[in-house]
């Protein structure tokens, strides 16, 4: 991990709100943003963002995701995730994670990622793998 991955570093991505990301638990006139797809795009905006503070070899991985959803985003509209360092310690980062839609505040949260060998990981993986195989 760089050394310059330090708390205070922001990032924001814009992200249109297709069919794909919203859910109709009733009906399709209530058709609006899922959390299970906002709880996604803060995963995959920190992560795809962290990339660049990594090494060769290195990856992050999600340890902890706190969501509040504050208020609906119907289809067709966009959202904003913006993602904040609050803490680098050692190899585990915390950020806070802000979702705003055309309109208003629609998310708020903390995310917490790890910072990972990938072929360590690979090896852990494909240990675990094998012992499942034996039960």
């Amino acid at each position: 991990m760089k050394d310059s991955l330090v708390a205070g570093l922001s990032t924001t991505a814009k992200i249109e709100i297709d069919r794909e990301r919203t859910i109709a638990f009733m009906g399709d006139e209530g058709r609006v943003y899922a959390t299970p797809s906002m709880v996604l795009d803060i995963e995959y905006t920190a992560r795809n963002w962290l990339m660049e503070y990594l090494d060769e070899g290195e990856d992050t991985v999600g340890t902890h995701v706190s969501v509040d959803h504050l208020a609906a985003t119907v289809e067709g509209d966009s959202i904003e995730v913006t993602i904040t360092v609050t803490e680098v310690n050692g190899r585990a980062i915390t950020m806070s994670a802000q979702i705003k839609d055309s309109l208003e505040e629609v998310g708020k949260g903390v995310h917490n990622r790890f910072v990972v060998d990938k072929a360590k990981t690979f090896e852990r993986l494909e240990a675990k793998r094998a012992k499942i195989e034996t039960l």
